[in-house]
């Protein structure tokens, strides 16, 4: 099972990052997205009226939440820890970005590093300032679950490694999740390689009616 999933590894996986309360933008492959472009895509929506009443109770247990999670490693985090990163995800901004990684490996493929260098220029943007991002790994449902669980934690791990790396990102603002194949992007279709992506969400939690 192993070696069957490294020869579908070779296929595109998506990196994305979450929209809140609408539809995500995507982009091709083969057409690089620019940091402009992922910056417009990241920042926090103005809330409306009724979202305005957001209980402050629960905004508060959600931002102490994702102080707990900056200075941890990937595999430190609890299945339940990483339900509660996902269900807080699913509310926040997003972008998905088409990132091809090596034959049955975590190391970024040359054709997909114009991408990830756009983001890695989006996320040092002021407009994103005091933000922190969530670096989770997916896969398809190709081959076993331990297998796809450490593949989809070693893809979120380069990803990071390469933003601070490379873009002097704070390691304390970039946690890292893995997901393996628990969380297809298809549920209809848990072995397409839609499946297979590094999601990117900004947890920032501030209002963006001010």
């Amino acid at each position: 099972m192993t070696s069957f999933h490294g020869l579908t590894a070779l296929k595109a996986i998506t990196l994305s990052v979450a929209l809140s309360m609408t539809a995500g933008f995507a982009f091709a492959g083969d057409n690089n997205v620019s940091a402009d472009q992922i910056v417009n895509a990241l920042k926090p929506k103005p809330l409306t009226r009724g979202l305005s009443q957001e209980d402050p109770a629960i905004k508060a247990k959600e931002v102490g939440f994702i102080q707990t999670l900056r200075n941890r490693k990937t595999r430190s985090l609890s299945m339940g820890e990483r339900e509660e990163i996902a269900e807080i995800a699913s509310t926040k901004p997003k972008i998905d970005l088409d990132i091809q990684f090596d034959y049955n490996s975590a190391d970024i493929r040359q054709s997909s590093l114009p991408d990830v260098q756009a983001l890695g220029k989006a996320l040092t943007d002021p407009n994103l300032k005091g933000s922190t991002f969530v670096v989770a790994g997916h896969t398809d449902a190709i081959g076993g679950e331990a297998f796809n669980q450490d593949l989809s934690e070693r893809r979120a791990d380069t990803i990071k490694r390469y933003l601070t790396e490379k873009y002097g990102i704070a390691g304390t603002d970039l946690v890292t999740v893995g997901y393996g194949k628990d969380k297809p992007k298809d549920p209809n279709a848990p072995m397409d390689p839609i499946n297979r992506r590094v999601q990117v969400v900004n947890m920032d939690t501030k209002t963006a009616s001010k």
